[in-house]
């Protein structure tokens, strides 16, 4: 159940609900999950807007993106890793009607120990998140 958070200045993505429902809905593809609730209901993607003054790069520039992704561990092969880095990069320059912000989007993966993911109280490890969706999909 991936988070993603984006970072990106005021006003450059002009539909944040819409952007954040597609990299969740991407990011879901990649990772080849069933379309289910316990999916659906635990992938999401915050868009954070910052002044154009509070982040820089070494050279002055304020034009860039940042998407962190974070995962279960080993959720990603590194196919996955490079297609779903692409798209997002596709995706934000698309929400922000810029083309050429692909070139300055960052993109981080990162993943959760095990155990290191929490959904409803409970810290899930991998094997658990595995065992309650074949439980959920009658596979058990």
């Amino acid at each position: 159940m991936p988070m993603i958070d984006v970072y990106v200045a005021r006003g450059v993505i002009k539909d944040r609900k819409g952007l954040a429902q597609e990299l969740a809905q991407a990011v879901m593809r990649w990772e080849k999950v069933p379309v289910i609730p316990f999916f659906t209901d635990n992938t999401a993607a915050f868009v954070h807007e910052l002044d154009a003054d509070s982040f820089s790069t070494a050279g002055g520039g304020t034009d860039h993106v940042r998407v962190t992704v974070t995962t279960n561990a080993d959720a990603l092969n590194r196919e996955q890793q490079l297609g779903l880095v692409k798209e997002i990069s596709e995706l934000v320059a698309k929400a922000s009607g810029d083309p050429s912000l692909t070139e300055r989007t960052w993109v981080t993966l990162t993943e959760a120990v095990p155990g290191g993911w929490g959904i409803g109280g409970h810290a899930y490890t991998n094997d658990e998140i595995v065992r309650h969706v074949r439980a959920l999909l009658g596979k058990d």
